[in-house]
């Protein structure tokens, strides 16, 4: 008997990949069987009673072209601005201030704007600006 000249060139690999794809289907169905949730009977609330909860009222300050300071629509210098706003702060700790300036506002003007909000301690600050122009 002559011995098997023929060579191995190839791997199968389709009981590989027969193992890899029982594996993922067994993966699937444990993930989705564990996300579900216990079943319970919730309670039904009656008519609501009392008033509903208001979050902070914003707060928007505004500097236009000229250099003039708005505090909610009312004009106020940089000193009146910082008493105004730690009044607010006092009385609302967590309102959010908007800082608004108009393309043409000096960058010093908002940076002495947003150095008076910071000092008067609020945290939540945004700067309000346009989306862009499709």
């Amino acid at each position: 008997m002559q011995a098997d000249s023929k060579s191995y060139d190839d791997i199968n690999v389709t009981p590989m990949v027969d193992l890899y794809l029982v594996l993922l289907l067994i993966f699937i169905i444990m993930t989705t069987a564990g996300v579900q949730g216990v079943k319970v009977n919730l309670p039904r609330g009656g008519p609501s009673t009392s008033k509903p909860i208001e979050g902070p009222k914003m707060q928007a300050v505004t500097v236009d072209d000229q250099g003039n300071i708005k505090l909610n629509a009312s004009v106020v210098t940089m000193d009146e601005l910082s008493s105004k706003l730690e009044a607010i702060k006092a009385s609302m700790p967590d309102a959010p201030v908007v800082v608004r300036g108009s393309t043409g506002t000096s960058y010093q003007t908002i940076m002495d704007v947003l150095t008076a909000v910071g000092r008067a301690g609020f945290t939540n600050i945004g700067l309000a600006t346009q989306a862009p122009k499709k």
